[in-house]
């Protein structure tokens, strides 16, 4: 697979799990807290603001953004959203 021919910097963010596995702590969390529920909706408000409180964690950039994404479109023969973009050293875009 031509995932696997890219260098390690690139695969982590293909295979990891991290943000998935976070939220579904996150919602864990806030139900064994609260305990038991009167009915569905009161689970899915308490489940709708631990979604709030999961993207508030997710505000932070991405490490090395801008070298994955010239990696990723050498990997893929220009198959990326890169491909046209004029990517700046400064910004990492």
């Amino acid at each position: 697979s031509a995932c696997f021919r890219c260098p390690g910097a690139v695969r982590k963010p293909i295979y990891t799990t991290n943000a998935a596995e976070a939220v579904h702590r996150q919602f864990r969390k806030l139900a064994k807290t609260q305990g038991a529920f009167p009915n569905e909706t009161g689970l899915l408000k308490l489940l709708y603001g631990g979604i709030g409180k999961a993207l508030g964690k997710w505000a932070m950039p991405i490490a090395n953004r801008g070298q994955t994404l010239l990696q990723l479109a050498v990997c893929f023969d220009g198959r990326t959203a890169l491909s046209g973009c004029r990517i700046q050293a400064d910004t990492g875009f």
